[in-house]
């Protein structure tokens, strides 16, 4: 019995920070024609530099977990060596694979303004982030300049919603994120003054929430309470 064909890379693309609309192109998920050979990860821990004056050494202190970035190379073969994927055509070379590519990752989605949000997967990897750079470099033609052979550098920022971030911290302090619901007898500033101990800063938090009005907030809006320093 043959085995079954290894999993490919995918990489879908979504509308809305919580993961949960797909954007409306095609193909979406995109499917890689060449799983690629490695991929790297980078975490960062970020820390602040709490040394005292004339102390021999810094004493850091921790601030918050960073960015995460996710990168590997794509190589799309239009040669006939490799066939591709279900669906996609070699007949313009794999110019048209790349041309999906960017669509899909890297141009700018007229509904939302910006980029779309992006899930890669394959196998356990499964990365919720944003495209921050993707270079071509084709390497094989046609006698006519068709591109049949290129390799794709592709690096991602690792995306988690104000949403999400806010559900994950759940701590009663002013230097975490919250996320409140509004109910019937709340108000911004009271809102402020529980959770940061001073109503002013009700005008920040309404610009952070593009809120219109501070006063005319309706009930079951959920808000984004930002740490204390974002807030001001």
């Amino acid at each position: 019995m043959a085995n079954p064909a290894p999993a490919k890379m995918t990489i879908t693309a979504y509308t809305d920070p919580n993961f949960t609309t797909k954007a409306a192109v095609s193909p979406n998920p995109f499917t890689v024609w060449i799983n690629p050979a490695n991929y790297s990860q980078n975490a960062r821990i970020l820390y602040t530099d709490r040394q005292a004056q004339g102390s021999p050494g810094p004493s850091p202190e921790y601030n918050r977990v960073g960015d995460a970035d996710l990168s590997f190379d794509l190589v799309f073969d239009a040669t006939g060596v490799v066939p591709p994927p279900t669906g996609q055509s070699t007949e313009n070379g794999v110019a048209d694979a790349i041309e999906q590519l960017s669509a899909l990752a890297s141009s700018v989605n007229g509904s939302i303004h910006s980029p779309n949000y992006l899930v890669v997967g394959w196998a356990q990897l499964q990365f919720t982030c944003v495209l921050s750079s993707m270079r071509v470099e084709y390497t094989l033609f046609r006698p006519d300049g068709t591109p049949l052979r290129a390799k794709v550098a592709l690096a991602f920022k690792s995306y988690t919603s104000e949403t999400t971030l806010a559900k994950e911290a759940g701590k009663e302090s002013p230097d975490m994120t919250h996320l409140v619901t509004f109910k019937a007898g709340d108000t911004l500033p009271l809102l402020c003054h529980e959770i940061y101990g001073a109503s002013f800063y009700y005008a920040e938090v309404a610009r952070f929430n593009n809120l219109v009005s501070f006063r005319d907030i309706p009930v079951g809006t959920q808000l984004v309470f930002p740490p204390l320093g974002a807030a001001t």
